[in-house]
Order: structure tokens, then sequence, then C-alpha cells
């Protein structure tokens, strides 16, 4: 028997994701770049004509037009119908997990400001402070609509989240004599405490630390002796923060009973 209601939420959940997944390619494209997320329209980077309507259609419009700009034929990045793709894919996730409840729209908002930061991050090696700053306010906020955290938890989430990454940091410029950790770093896993919780911080730093290194290693052996390749943090912190989000507790449950088997 097909559930109606939630079937008509998880239509309305990949339609909101996609279309504002849409607008986060303004934002990634736009806020590095410190240009208005308002004006002007929507419009070619290259050739500067405004796209119409029907060219704007999240990820149809790219399968429409072969991924070519309708006026000038430049190739459109992957990057856009990509971006919109997997903000529909995770408002369904935050949907199937939370239903109809204020927390689904506060995580809806934060999964959206995870996606901006990692392909600004990946980008220009940068965290913009205008989500990070703000998304930790929202957060929480919204813990005081959650059933899953408390306001207590969120404030511990924050101070733990940032005061562990600025140690990090400051440990690391005073042994190695030179900048590590960036301040973006560190407003971002205070944001992600935020929404998170605090017991959230050490499953996203030791996820996001293992990811790290992983990728850190398959590079170095990529490129060879060429080591100063700096990696951005931020992504490998997005994706351990949506990690948990979706399966963070139960992984930890299913990890500590294994000490209890035998």
């Amino acid at each position: 028997m097909v559930n109606l209601p939630f079937l008509l939420g998880y239509i309305a959940s990949g339609f909101l994701g996609a279309v504002i997944g849409s607008f986060l390619n303004v934002c990634i494209y736009r806020l590095p770049r410190s240009m208005s997320i308002i004006s002007p329209g929507s419009h070619c980077p290259h050739c500067g004509k405004p796209i119409v309507f029907y060219d704007n259609i999240p990820i149809l419009s790219y399968l429409f037009l072969k991924g070519k700009c309708r006026n000038c034929n430049t190739l459109i990045s992957f990057k856009y119908p990509l971006v919109e793709f997997l903000n529909t894919i995770l408002y369904l996730l935050v949907f199937w997990k939370f239903g109809y409840a204020f927390s689904t729209l506060f995580f809806f908002s934060f999964c959206s400001a995870l996606l901006i930061v990692t392909f600004v991050d990946l980008e220009f090696r940068i965290i913009p402070d205008s989500i990070s700053l703000p998304g930790i306010i929202v957060g929480f906020i919204a813990s005081f609509f959650s059933k899953w955290i408390s306001p207590l938890d969120s404030l511990m989430g924050i101070f733990l989240g940032g005061g562990f990454l600025f140690l990090v940091a400051v440990f690391y410029e005073k042994v190695m004599k030179k900048e590590g950790m960036g301040g973006g770093d560190i407003k971002l896993l205070a944001m992600i405490g935020a929404f998170l919780g605090w017991k959230s911080i050490p499953f996203v730093i030791l996820v996001s630390s293992f990811l790290g290194a992983c990728v850190g290693m398959l590079v170095i052996f990529i490129r060879k002796k060429d080591t100063k390749y700096a990696i951005p943090f931020g992504p490998f912190l997005s994706l351990a923060a949506i990690l948990y989000l979706f399966v963070g507790p139960p992984l930890i449950r299913w990890y500590l009973s294994l000490g209890k088997v035998g």
C-alpha cells in the first residue's frame, strides 16, 4: 500500500532539492568571486547572454542542450548538473530520515551549505564565512526544534568543533613554523557541531582525517615527487558530516558492539 503523504513528500523534496541545487551553483560561482548572488540574473559566464527559463531547468536543461550554451555553443561544466543531482539526492535522504518535521528544513539547509563549501573549497581553497558563520547560528536555532540534539548539545558542538581544530592549528603552526589548518576549516567544524551536536565531532574528525590521508597518499603517488600540493580539508569534513547525519550513530553503536562479542 502506497503511503500517499510520504510519496508526495518525496516528490516535493526531490523537486525542491533540484531547484535549490540550481541556486547553489550561483553561490558556488559567485561567492568566491565576491559577486552578488541576487543580480544580475543567470547568464552564460562565457558570452554573457541571459539564460532563458526553459534553459534553466535543473539537470534536464543540461541534457536537452547536450552540455552546451544555446547562444555561444561553449561547453557547460558538468559541475552544474552534478551539484543539482547531489542536492536532490541529499534532500530525498533527509526526508527519508526525518520525514515531516522542522528538522527536515534545517537539515536541507545544512546539506546545501556543505555542498557549497565542498565545491568552493575544491576550486578556490577557501571556505566562505558567509556560509559557515550564519550556519553556526542556524544550526543552534535548529536544536530548539530538534528531537535529536538539545541546544546544550549544539552549543557544546560549536565550542568542541571549533576549539579542537583551533588548538590543532595553533600546535601545528608552533611545531612546523607554518600555517597548516585554515580558519575556514575551524568555522566549518563549529557549524557541523552546531547542527549535529558534540557527539558528532570525534566521528567527523576521525573519518575526515582518514579520508584525507587516503586521498593525500593517492595524490602523492600520482604526482610522484611533488608533495607540496595542498589538499583542501573542507570537502572531507563535509563528507564525514553527511555520513554522520545518515549513518553515524548506528555505525558507532555497531562498532562498539564488536568489543562486546565473545
